[in-house]
């Protein structure tokens, strides 16, 4: 296998404090759900609401995501990356503080939505923004690191979530958000110089349509996503389908969940700093055709549970962990991989990438919801088939473009 010999990302392309300001970026939408999960009853009691509306602000946020990516992408091709990302954190802010004074479902839900429209703009333009500094292999290793930042999020949140509940109410949460938000965009214009080196032409309906449309019969780009889209979705389903799973399935107390919860997030912060290290002398494409095959382990491990009757936890804790670290593994090569060609359109294609990987995120929860049956069955079954997914279409679009094209591993 081929060394690497690509320089570090601490090297003066990547300073310190703009990797973890991207970091910083990346994690607010994992706060912003994880966050605000301890707090639905005392919302629910709050606002008078019924059981499960509470959860329609979470769907909101979803929607709100999705549609900012998709538009934030083009905007960042034709006007840099910072004014997208100013706009972006300054909505996200404002639509927190809204939040924190929401009085009815209507308010909730339709801040909720706001914010996600704001909050994605982080998530979108670090991937750009270490497309315009980065070669495909510090990309890479870029990445590893953001996500070392981002994966403390999931840790931290729901018992930084708990606390602020339990010291100040609610509305305190979002109030806590907003702050974020603020500290972000401060770092913004502290830290981030515009690195867009060439704008677009024109910004027009038609153009960015037809670009998404290049982008999807890209076989090398739309391979390289959909394998982190489906490798992602089936974390999301764990996230969604593991409480059943443990609590009411194995009778794991609700108090320890959130440590099972954890090593798992542990283990996706060190996988990301594992593979930096071994880019260091692999290649993103070398190490991908490996990894990918981890996370189809834990979907088989699942399946070998369900099929074999396997009593207790034995199979069912090492599956979550290899799953969830299998993320941290696969999803900074991917990343890198995709954006590798993009160029002038890194942006369009930025935004393509993480909403396909929401996307899936959202189909494999719902997916767990709708064929839930009071047994593990319906999570092992999406586990495996989207891991099965993030394979084949590595093999057969991502190689597949290489070997007609004759591309270049990066």
């Amino acid at each position: 296998m081929s060394s690497s010999t690509e320089s570090s990302p601490s090297s003066p392309g990547v300073p310190l404090l703009l990797l973890l300001l991207l970091g910083a970026l990346t994690a607010i939408a994992p706060m912003s759900t994880d966050m605000y999960l301890p707090g639905f009853p005392a919302i629910q009691a709050g606002l008078g609401l019924a059981p499960g509306q509470v959860e329609l602000s979470f769907s909101a946020y979803f929607i709100g995501m999705l549609l900012g990516m998709l538009c934030y992408g083009p905007i960042s091709d034709r006007f840099g990356r910072r004014p997208p990302l100013l706009f972006g954190l300054a909505l996200y802010s404002l639509a927190s503080l809204l939040l924190a004074g929401s009085e009815s479902l209507v308010e909730l839900i339709g801040w909720r939505f706001l914010q996600g429209l704001g909050g994605c703009a982080g998530a979108v333009l670090t991937v750009a923004i270490v497309r315009d500094r980065c070669t495909p292999q510090q990309a890479a290793r870029v990445m590893s690191m953001i996500t070392l930042v981002m994966g403390v999020a999931p840790i931290l949140a729901p018992l930084a979530g708990g606390l602020v509940l339990g010291l100040w109410g609610w509305q305190a949460i979002f109030v806590v958000l907003a702050g974020f938000g603020l500290l972000c965009l401060c770092g913004l214009l502290s830290v981030l110089d515009e690195t867009l080196a060439q704008r677009g032409a024109r910004l027009a309906l038609w153009p960015v349509l037809k670009g998404y449309a290049d982008l999807l019969r890209d076989r090398s780009f739309i391979g390289y996503a959909l394998s982190q889209a489906f490798t992602t979705g089936a974390m999301f389903a764990y996230i969604v389908g593991s409480p059943f799973a443990l609590i009411e399935l194995h009778g794991v107390a609700p108090q320890y969940f959130g440590f099972f919860f954890g090593i798992n997030a542990i283990g996706l912060v060190l996988a990301s700093q594992f593979v930096r290290q071994l880019l260091r002398r692999y290649t993103s494409q070398q190490l991908l055709s490996v990894m990918l095959w981890l996370p189809l382990l834990a979907g088989t491990l699942l399946l070998l549970n369900q099929l074999l009757g396997v009593p207790g936890l034995w199979l069912i804790l090492p599956a979550f962990f290899l799953l969830v670290s299998s993320v941290g593994l696969v999803g900074p090569n991917t990343t890198a991989l995709a954006m590798a060609r993009q160029g002038q359109r890194a942006g369009l294609a930025s935004a393509l990438h993480v909403s396909l990987t929401f996307g899936m995120g959202m189909l494999a929860g719902l997916l767990v919801s709708l064929l839930h049956d009071g047994s593990l069955l319906p999570l092992t079954l999406v586990v495996f088939c989207f891991n099965v997914g993030g394979l084949l279409a590595h093999r057969l679009l991502s190689l597949g473009a290489r070997a007609i094209y004759g591309e270049a591993g990066a």
